[in-house]
């Protein structure tokens, strides 16, 4: 620039004073660029003025508090103490986006919290044994009928002994098998399950003992150890070694001494008892050669220097060795292929799933699926919340322009500035996780009801735990400042203390923003609809038998043909008391021959009055009556899906040869009608009933039912006086089969819920600053004669096509796993458009009412306001 056309020297001197050196060329620069415009078009004194009018702008704001360059480098405590002050003032003054931006990070880090707590439980099982690397269950590959395979971790009696024998690397060997029994302690009496071990089960598990020798206490064949709820269940007190407990085998009681107390198992345990007899009992009462059997666990323990992975194979050869003869002959009476026996590690006993008989003293182990379900839900709400934060703080920065604009002159490089906004980004984190904290422990509860766990607060004070806790809170602080701190930091200084500054483009990342978390919102809804449907349809689909006011007594193990006599001749004449009929509990599965081949049916015992009662309607043929005394020796009644199987066309006269090892044949006398004796998980099987006794099946008249249930309880102590009155009502267990989908159905909704509050709170927050941005806009469109409704529509539409394309973007994903869901169930729902459809009216109307709510509380304002506050 020629010297005769520039701006006051003094000026310059002015403005190099309080500029940061670094960037005083480039803002000389611009302001030498408009002086020299400005004095072609308005003469040099205008000029002048001009250009000392904005070097004066530009500094004003330090002049007024500081008398020293500005620029002057502070220590490091003072830099950190200033952002944290900044962090503050600007949180107070801007309590809405805050608010916002707390709230949604804390229920982000809340579910985050929750599901640590839940994965960290689902791992730790068992992991509390000694020798827990050591201990393997003996498992089995066994051939079905059909050809196909499967796992079970099942043996028989003589496994875990001729494995010791014959492997050198098994140091021990535990045998482990549960059971129902009726316990009397003095005169009470309880339905108590039992776990029957060997000797050395404490040395091999690291269950504690309260009082007893952990090598002794199961030596004797008249041993029990009791946990301690149990001892003072019984007896009222925990010091109970020496008392005597007797328990019901068969006709008889026999008497068992306390020998030891443990402790209660903890809850993160596989194996579960309350009551522990020596196995050595069953084994003298009802010895079993045979390998051929799987009805108990049983564990081996290996020598330190042993590897599984070698031991292995060893199982299968010490089974050709030993059970060649018994093979063959179970393979010419049908048996096919040859079992495989493995070893399963402990610690992978609660989270593998390709077990189907988890029992004997071992709880029902989880699907890992479970957790993966769970985290992503959590990460979906944590991610929706620091969405929320980079939109809300990028398009709230407009607003901090200047401020950074100021912070760059006086000497703020860039990097300065991004620790500052992600300072600030952190210090709102941090309320965020003080606030997700107290949300767990409150909410703890309920979760625990949702998840079926017991977890406690203890559990936050792990030091693991509180190492992943630390980490979210900075890996979320880094998520949710990043963007926005690259962003600001990059304003140049010029413009923004011009107000000059607007985002470039079409500003695609926000909008890529609220459409990725909406289309997360629309999602779970569209998921929490397909499972509502499907657990209403398994509640509610006709089952072909009635289950209403039907009530199950059990009667224990034996023939209680007399005993049932008795029943419904005492029943008879009471009022409340519609019918009385008999079958075994449960279903048993078992094959014969039919027509020159073998079918796997299912098969049950039941009395005349059995079909009649759950009003299971005949498709042909007749009932078992006792009008045909030979239909207890010679009839069978069979459902249509076992007459399919068999390939007959008319199946009345028919023959089913050996049904359960009879050796006989047996002539169908009758059909009935499929129905779902087993959950509508499954598929109907074949089925099989023969004439005989069982557990009682009460069907009540639907007034009386609280009556005749005192009536039932009556005559059953007056018959069965020693055994505890044990009832459920049918409709009951058939709901509880779905346990674990009304389970699921609560946490998808709680998630789709949460996930719509947090998306819906940060689109609050962005129609507010879209309205505070346009105010002029508004003003000047209502001076000309815009209505509200039509200023409403302009604001809400540009979100409303985000939501919707959000929708869009969520279907296919939502449909693909409603499908995979779907297909864990024999028996289910079509995912229909209407789902869908209902999903996006919801979706549509809580977006519509929260854009709403600002933009027309914006078109009402006065536009002389609006303007003038221009």
């Amino acid at each position: 620039m020629n010297a005769s056309i520039r701006p006051p020297k003094w000026a310059d001197q002015l403005l190099a004073w309080f500029c940061a050196p670094h960037l005083l060329e480039e803002i000389q620069g611009d302001l030498h660029e408009r002086y020299h415009k400005q004095r072609q078009e308005r003469g040099k004194a205008a000029a002048d003025a001009a250009y000392v009018g904005c070097v004066l702008s530009f500094i004003r704001p330090f002049t007024l508090k500081r008398k020293s360059p500005p620029y002057i480098q502070a220590s490091f405590t003072d830099m950190l103490q200033n952002y944290f002050i900044i962090a503050l003032r600007h949180m107070k003054r801007n309590k809405v986006f805050s608010t916002i931006n707390i709230a949604g990070l804390s229920v982000g880090l809340a579910c985050c919290m929750l599901i640590f707590l839940y994965t960290k439980d689902e791992v730790s099982f068992d992991r509390f044994h000694e020798k827990k690397d050591r201990i393997f269950r003996v498992s089995a590959t066994l051939p079905d009928p059909e050809g196909n395979v499967f796992k079970t971790g099942s043996t028989n009696m003589i496994v875990g002994p001729s494995l010791q024998q014959e492997i050198p690397e098994m140091e021990a060997y535990v045998r482990m098998s549960s059971d129902r029994h009726v316990i009397r302690v003095v005169t009470k009496t309880f339905n108590q399950q039992t776990l029957w071990v060997d000797q050395n089960f404490f040395s091999v598990f690291s269950f504690p003992l309260l009082s007893g020798n952990p090598d002794k206490v199961l030596s004797d064949i008249r041993a029990v150890v009791i946990t301690e709820q149990m001892a003072l269940t019984y007896f009222g007190t925990s010091k109970v070694v020496g008392k005597t407990i007797e328990l019901e085998m068969g006709e008889t009681f026999e008497p068992f001494t306390v020998t030891g107390v443990a402790k209660n198992t903890p809850q993160n345990s596989s194996i579960q008892f309350d009551l522990l007899f020596p196995y050595q009992y069953i084994a003298e009462r009802f010895p079993d050669k045979e390998w051929l059997g799987f009805y108990i666990n049983t564990f081996v323990v290996l020598h330190p220097q042993a590897q599984y992975q070698t031991v292995e194979p060893k199982l299968d050869q010490v089974f050709m060795s030993k059970a060649t003869e018994e093979l063959k002959r179970a393979q010419q009476n049908g048996f096919k292929g040859v079992p495989h026996f493995g070893l399963q590690p402990l610690l992978q006993i609660h989270l593998d799933t390709e077990y189907g008989d988890i029992r004997n003293g071992l709880q029902y182990g989880s699907n890992p699926m479970y957790s993966y379900i769970l985290s992503g839900i959590a990460i979906f709400i944590l991610l929706i919340a620091c969405i929320n934060f980079i939109n809300l703080t990028t398009a709230h920065s407009l607003k901090r322009s200047k401020e950074i604009g100021i912070r760059k002159v006086v000497g703020g490089n860039r990097g300065q500035l991004i620790r500052q906004f992600l300072n600030e980004s952190f210090v709102c984190c941090f309320i965020a996780f003080v606030l997700a904290l107290l949300m767990v422990v409150l909410v703890l509860p309920f979760f625990n009801e949702l998840a079926n766990k017991r977890l406690s607060f203890s559990y936050l004070l792990d030091g693991t735990l509180a190492g992943a806790y630390l980490g979210l809170f900075l890996l979320t602080g880094l998520i949710a400042g990043f963007y926005p701190a690259f962003v600001l930091s990059g304003f140049n200084p010029i413009q923004s203390l011009s107000k000059r500054y607007t985002f470039s483009g079409k500003n695609y990342l926000t909008k890529g923003l609220v459409i990725a978390q909406f289309s997360l919102a629309a999602f779970l809804m569209i998921v929490t609809i397909v499972v509502y449907s499907q657990f209403d349809y398994l509640t509610t689909k006709d089952l072909g038998y009635t289950d209403e006011h039907l009530v199950h007594v059990s009667l224990g193990r034996g023939d209680h043909s007399n005993l049932v006599n008795v029943f419904k001749n005492e029943l008879a004449n009471e009022a409340s008391v519609e019918r009385v009929a008999s079958k075994d509990f449960g279903q048993n599965f078992t094959i014969a021959e039919v027509e020159g081949k073998e079918l796997f049916f299912a098969f049950s015992r039941i009395d005349e009055n059995y079909l009649p009662t759950l009003q299971i309607p005949l498709a042909k043929g007749r009932n078992f009556s006792k009008n045909y005394p030979a239909d207890a020796e010679n009839s069978i009644v069979v459902n249509e899906t076992f007459v399919k199987e068999a390939g007959w066309k008319d199946p009345i006269g028919k023959t089913v040869y050996n049904v359960n090892g009879n050796a006989k044949n047996l002539t169908v006398i009758g059909v009935v009608k499929d129905y779902h004796f087993l959950s509508l998980k499954e598929k109907i099987q074949p089925l099989l009933f023969r004439l005989g006794t069982g557990d009682l099946w009460i069907k009540l008249k639907p007034a009386q039912t609280l009556k005749g249930l005192q009536a039932i309880e009556q005559t059953y102590h007056k018959l069965v006086p020693y055994r505890p009155f044990e009832f459920a009502f049918m409709d009951e267990v058939n709901r509880k089969n779905y346990e674990a989908e009304a389970k699921w159905k609560q946490i998808i909704t709680v998630a789709a819920m949460l996930s719509i509050f947090v998306s819906c709170i940060g689109l609050f927050g962005l129609t507010i600053l879209s309205t505070e941005r346009r105010t002029r806009e508004i003003g000047i469109r209502k001076v000309f004669g815009a209505s509200a409704s039509q200023i409403a529509t302009l604001l809400s539409a540009h979100f409303i096509k985000l939501v919707l394309f959000s929708f869009v973007m969520a279907v296919p994903a939502a449909w693909y796993s409603s499908r995979t869901w779907l297909e864990n169930f024999a028996y289910q729902i079509d995912v229909s458009w209407w789902m869908f459809a209902l999903a996006g009216v919801l979706i549509l109307v809580i977006a519509l009412a929260t854009v709403s709510v600002q933009a027309i509380k914006a078109s009402i304002i006065n536009p002389a306001s609006s303007l003038r506050s221009e």
